[in-house]
Parts: structure tokens; C-alpha cells; sequence
């Protein structure tokens, strides 16, 4: 997998984190420096840990599902990207609690990075180098999630459902490049 590719996919997955720290700016009436780096830490953090847990589950199976990984990856982003298009339209906030402490942030942080476990075990039966992939994965998540308090803050809720549909969508996609290169009908 090409940086190019790893970072496309560290912003498919950002964009869960994303939709709930827009929805995190929403709930703010003063803005501080310090919600924007909580909330980068809290799901930079947590979506970079999860595909490592996911990369050490894929790994110890890599040898016994060898010749059908390009599916199993395939579906896994399929199922990710469905749930993410599927939440999309949903107009609802998950966070609208304005606490940045850890009974607020945790499960969220969870709940958000969830979908980077199953990632994870893609990246373990594509082989790819986990420690770049955890660290561009947990970076892009950081930025990505203080940018969108900031902009739940400034311009409200619009761009939330446009960031989930629009990482279910690179995720759907990036399963699907993913399995037509092993299938034969793209070079890889």
C-alpha cells in the first residue's frame, strides 16, 4: 500500500472522528485551544491504537486465510464504509454533551475508532508497515478532529454528514481497488 493510499484511508477512517468533533464544537459557546488538543488526543490517539489491536488479530491468522484475504479485506471496508454512509444520514449529533473530560471523551473515543480495529486487520493481511500506518492514522485524526471542533464551532452542523458520507464513500472504494488488484483486473 502506497503512502499515498495509507493516507487516504487514515482520512476515510478520520472522518467518524471528525462528524462527533464537529458535533463537540457545536455544543461550545467559548471556544478554548485546549478542546481542540483534547479532542485530537482523545481520537488521534484511540484511532491510532485500534488498528494496531486489529494489525496483532490479523497478523496471528494471516497464514490460514492467505488465499482469500483480498475478500475478507474487501468486505470489512465495505462494511465500514456502508456504516459510515449510513450514519451519514442520520441528522442527529452523538456529542452533544460540552464536557472535554474523560466520561464524555472516552466513549466517544471508542465508539469513533471502533471501525479502525477491523482496518487494522486489513493492514495485517496486506502487510503493511503498522508503525508509519499507526502513526499517519493517529496524526491525521488528531488534525482532522481539533479542525472539526473548530468548524462545529464557527459554521455549525452542515459539515457533518458530508465528512461520514464522504469517508464511507473513500472507504467503500478503497475495498474495491483493493480487491480488483488481486482479482487481476487492475495492475497493482
Amino acid at each position: 500500500m502506497s503512502f499515498a493510499e495509507l493516507f487516504v484511508l487514515a482520512v476515510g477512517l478520520s472522518m467518524d472522528a471528525l462528524a462527533v468533533s464537529i458535533c463537540k464544537g457545536l455544543s461550545q459557546s467559548a471556544l478554548k485551544a485546549r478542546h481542540l488538543i483534547v479532542t485530537g488526543l482523545y481520537f488521534g490517539v484511540f484511532q491510532a491504537l485500534m488498528p494496531l489491536l486489529g494489525w496483532l488479530l490479523g497478523a496471528q491468522f494471516e497464514r490460514f486465510i492467505s488465499g482469500f484475504d483480498h475478500w475478507i479485506v474487501f468486505i470489512l471496508l465495505g462494511l465500514i464504509g456502508l456504516g459510515m454512509i449510513r450514519e451519514s444520514r442520520e441528522k442527529s449529533c452523538p456529542a452533544s454533551s460540552s464536557s472535554f473530560g474523560p466520561k464524555a471523551m472516552f466513549p466517544l473515543a471508542v465508539a469513533t475508532s471502533i471501525d479502525a480495529l477491523a482496518a487494522g486487520v486489513s493492514l495485517a493481511l496486506l502487510s503493511v508497515d503498522i508503525l508509519w500506518a499507526i502513526l499517519l492514522i493517529g496524526l491525521t485524526t488528531f488534525f482532522l478532529s481539533a479542525l472539526g471542533v473548530w468548524v462545529g464551532h464557527r459554521f455549525g452542523a452542515r459539515y457533518k454528514s458530508r465528512a461520514e458520507l464522504a469517508g464511507g464513500v473513500v472507504l467503500l472504494l478503497m475495498g474495491t481497488k483493493i480487491l480488483l488488484q488481486h482479482l487481476g483486473v487492475l495492475p497493482f
